[in-house]
């Protein structure tokens, strides 16, 4: 029987204005879900419910706040396998790699539960005396979330978590595609006691969501965007925040390069390179985008990739697979766009397209689902759309480079700063790479993929606003600081003037 979705705003279920259909990737005949989209009024509605209930919430001392937080955790642990088969059935992720999503929600949980009783401020020194000068963190109000469905329940949990913790109300709008995902998701958040409205379910579409939030911003019922997608919508929901004078959290897309030096461990590069480039399909922000590879060991580090591509396996996201299908058709058809970017100076290394009973991947032929072949596309020049933009999805660019400062120049590029990596035994490369690399995370001998959920994570240029999630410091999205000062002296005090001055003898010589 298809689940029945809508969204759920101060605890009720709220009206949809036309239906959705989340399909299996892997089964396109199957659905899963049958969602309810609301509209604009409805999200604007939502903003007002959580800003109502958002006082009361924060008036909740920290310390409760994290107990609750705890109880997240307890009980996405408890359903862990549910909410994994039910990730792969909806979006076509690898049993293995969905766990290991939801195992980031407790991770997350695990963290933020103690900051309930970290959320510090100062006591800092006045220059006057019988004067007290104190910082206090303060929940910003509402937050309006907006994330994508590659990454529905862990990323979401990035955001939610961290500013549920610090006291805020949050209007949460998952993609479409992931809705059953997300709505599991949410009545784990509801069962740990949070008061009706303090988080709030939104499903709607692109249109509907951006003019209600436009709505809300405007009243004043959200002080806090987060949105995680393409640089795109990015630069759109930037735009509408900036005009009412609001720094939004935004994660981006990415065009993540692997520097391989001539000193590498080719076959632990290989490896990375597989899990990093075709790993949930490609369809990751930290996905690798370009192997850049020395020159030196260009022809060994190809020849073993497009083998390990060859050997990969691709099909049943329930099995034992490197990946499943394509999120939705819709990434299908975007995909089919960026291989048509393959020119005739490029040198394809495996199969291109649609995995079919034509065009196989080994034995597996895809029927019924949106498989493609992992494609290796050797050659690309830094003037190609495939270096230069994001191709989301299981594609992976190759070309050379023959010093580090020519590789970290390539590295740069594309403009974008998510997640980059080096593969190197030299200490001095690493680190150089490092300094010189323009994104947020780096790895060394690691793949571009992997965050850990109390690192920050966000990226730079193209890749985002420079905000960071997760660990300490996400705490700065989701709360202001607040100065205060207390003078008991019994008289006025005017800072810069009515300060003591001990007159030095600055012509002293020994």
């Amino acid at each position: 029987m298809t689940r029945q979705i809508v969204s759920v705003v101060g605890g009720k279920d709220a009206a949809s204005f036309t239906t959705y259909d989340s399909t299996n990737p892997a089964k396109t005949s199957e659905i899963v879900a049958r969602v309810g989209l609301a509209d604009a009024g409805t999200f604007a509605a939502a903003c007002r419910t959580a800003k109502e209930a958002q006082r009361e919430w924060a008036r909740t001392p920290a310390p409760v706040r994290g107990r609750v937080i705890a109880s997240i955790g307890r009980l996405v642990e408890a359903n862990a396998e549910s909410l994994a088969a039910l990730v792969t059935e909806e979006i076509g992720k690898p049993y293995a790699e969905a766990l290991g999503e939801v195992r980031e929600i407790v991770d997350t949980c695990d963290f933020f539960l103690g900051e309930g009783r970290r959320l510090y401020g100062q006591t800092v020194p006045s220059e006057m005396p019988d004067k007290n000068l104190f910082t206090f963190r303060n929940p910003v109000g509402v937050a309006a979330v907006i994330t994508a469905g590659n990454f529905p329940v862990a990323v979401p949990s990035w955001y939610l978590v961290p500013a549920l913790l610090c006291g805020n109300a949050v209007v949460w709008k998952p993609a479409e595609y992931a809705a059953a995902s997300a709505h599991a998701m949410y009545r784990l958040f509801a069962a740990s006691g949070l008061p009706e409205g303090v988080l709030n379910v939104v499903f709607a579409d692109g249109v509907q969501t951006f003019e209600g939030l436009d709505t809300a911003l405007e009243e004043g019922t959200v002080q806090k965007v987060g949105f995680t997608g393409s640089s795109e919508v990015g630069r759109k929901i930037g735009e509408l925040c900036g005009r009412h004078l609001q720094s939004p959290c935004l994660e981006l897309g990415g065009k993540n390069p692997m520097v391989v030096m001539p000193d590498a461990d080719l076959d632990l590069a290989v490896e990375g390179a597989l899990f990093a480039g075709f790993g949930t399909a490609g369809q990751r922000c930290t996905s690798l985008g370009t192997v850049i590879v020395h020159e030196s060991i260009h022809d060994a580090f190809v020849e073993r990739l497009a083998s390990a591509v060859e050997e990969a396996v691709v099909g049943d996201p329930a099995g034992q697979v490197l990946m499943g299908p394509l999120l939705d058709q819709k990434f299908a058809d975007r995909f089919e766009e960026f291989i048509g970017w393959i020119a005739d100076h490029h040198t394809v290394l495996g199969k291109v397209g649609k995995i079919t009973t034509s065009e196989p991947h080994g034995g597996f032929t895809g029927e019924g689902g949106i498989y493609y072949h992992p494609t290796v596309v050797d050659g690309v020049t830094p003037e190609d759309r495939l270096f230069l933009e994001e191709t989301f999805g299981p594609i992976v660019g190759v070309t050379t480079f023959r010093t580090l400062d020519e590789a970290i120049e390539l590295a740069n590029l594309p403009g974008y700063g998510l997640s980059s990596s080096i593969y190197t035994t030299d200490p001095r490369h690493a680190f150089r790479f490092r300094e010189g690399v323009s994104a947020g995370m780096v790895s060394v001998n690691n793949s571009t993929s992997g965050a850990e959920a109390h690192l920050p994570f966000g990226g730079n240029g193209k890749s985002g606003n420079g905000s960071r999630q997760s660990g300490m410091w996400v705490l700065d999205q989701f709360t202001r600081w607040q100065a205060m000062n207390w003078d008991h002296s019994g008289r006025l005090q005017k800072a810069q003037m009515d300060v003591a001055d001990i007159v030095p003898d600055l012509e002293f010589r020994l």
